[in-house]
């Protein structure tokens, strides 16, 4: 799965005492309400953050993680994450795009006299 939007907030590593590191980035989506998500990257994939800003318009390759647990009480519940694997940036569609019609070769004198004497079996 895909995600895109512009980065928000970008943490510094956590490393644990097990030596598991994790890094999170929240993105804000582009769309009519945007949504604040926080992607957490672990373990290698959190030097991908090392060339991000705040503002930076990002497309994040992302995997729904879902876990269960039981809490002391017997009580069994469930979390999720989103973990980014890949990360690059784009630029803004909108700032730096232009509309232009496709370009369309042009027709020599030649090839519109050829044309006209060519069989043509259309009725109009």
């Amino acid at each position: 799965m895909e995600i895109s939007g512009r980065v928000k907030k970008i943490s510094d590593t956590q490393t644990f005492a097990s030596g598991f590191r994790k890094r999170e980035l929240v993105l804000i989506t582009e769309e009519q309400y945007p949504q604040h998500i926080l992607v957490e990257f672990v373990q290698d994939k959190t030097e991908l953050l090392d060339a991000l800003m705040p503002d930076d318009q990002v497309k994040i390759s992302i995997n729904l993680r879902g876990r269960e647990w039981v809490n002391p009480e017997g009580v069994t519940k469930y979390f999720n994450s989103i973990q980014g694997w890949r990360i690059e940036k784009v630029h803004n569609q909108t700032l730096h795009s232009s509309v232009s019609a496709p370009s369309v070769p042009p027709v020599s004198d030649s090839a519109v006299a050829s044309s006209e004497n060519e069989f043509d079996d259309l009725p109009f």
